[in-house]
């Protein structure tokens, strides 16, 4: 997945800091896409995936206009309904932007959606 950097992408603008230069919850948003997409291999029909954890380390930063690639390795053998996926971002130049893991769980997609309409979701 590619994306360039906008304005809207920066620390300034979703409140994690104060400089115009790729947010890290903008890049861990963007990393987490990358792992739903490659987690559609792994699921069956009614299924999907869920997040739950995520460690990532943001070494660098990409100023507006600035491109980086995301990509998600899918593990070679999910445990069981668990998926732990390779992350990592590089820039334009080819630079290591961020790396990680994130990891999710495949789920029914019906339970899930049932299991969290509480009393608030019929109001």
């Amino acid at each position: 997945m590619r994306h360039v950097v906008t304005d809207a992408d920066t620390a300034e603008s979703v409140g994690s800091g104060d400089v115009p230069v790729l947010s890290t919850p903008r890049l861990i948003a963007w990393m987490e896409a990358a792992t739903v997409e490659a987690a559609a291999a792994f699921t069956a029909t009614g299924q999907t995936t869920v997040g739950t954890a995520i460690r990532v380390e943001h070494l660098r930063a990409t100023p507006v206009g600035g491109r980086v690639e995301v990509a998600a390795q899918a593990p070679t053998a999910p445990a069981g309904r668990r998926l732990t996926f390779l992350v990592r971002a590089v820039d334009g130049s080819g630079a290591l932007v961020a790396t990680g893991e994130i990891d999710r769980a495949i789920v029914d997609r019906g339970r899930f959606l049932a299991a969290t309409a509480g009393p608030e979701a019929s109001r």
